[in-house]
């Protein structure tokens, strides 16, 4: 039993999830959200706010650019990649407070959550397969 409490302990430390990171910004919580993945990805789409460093470059731009005080978020593209992983390794290294957004980008998007490309805000979708789906709210997207 103790295994297993400290086994889901340390991960809710570690993780977080699309839904929890987007209350988080409708509260006005501290943190920066970054994308960990290329640039083709960023520049196909990505979460509105966030943050662009490919995770091969924090160990050089994180200490100039980003608040060692500010917690971070890292998301890639979804469950099927580890970048996010790698991403949350380096800024562990470097001594920031760092999370991983299990689910990435791709669940983000099917939740609904606001996102956007070189052109702006991309059509919200909401995914009956992650998430419950009410008509109102689906009308707003």
């Amino acid at each position: 039993m103790t295994d297993a409490q400290s086994y889901f302990s340390n991960r809710l430390a570690f993780e977080t999830d699309p839904s929890d990171v987007y209350a988080g910004q409708k509260a006005g919580t501290t943190f920066t959200l970054v994308d960990v993945r290329g640039d083709d990805a960023w520049a196909q789409g990505r979460i509105t706010g966030a943050v662009h460093m490919p995770y091969a470059q924090i160990a050089e731009r994180a200490p100039t650019e980003l608040d060692r005080d500010t917690p971070v978020v890292v998301y890639c593209w979804s469950p099927g990649c580890n970048a996010g992983q790698k991403g949350a390794l380096e800024f562990a290294r470097l001594g920031y407070q760092v999370r991983e957004m299990i689910g990435g980008y791709e669940y983000w998007v099917r939740e609904g959550q606001p996102y956007e490309n070189d052109e702006g805000p991309l059509e919200r979708v909401f995914d009956a397969t992650v998430m419950v789906v009410r008509q109102a709210r689906a009308a707003r997207a």
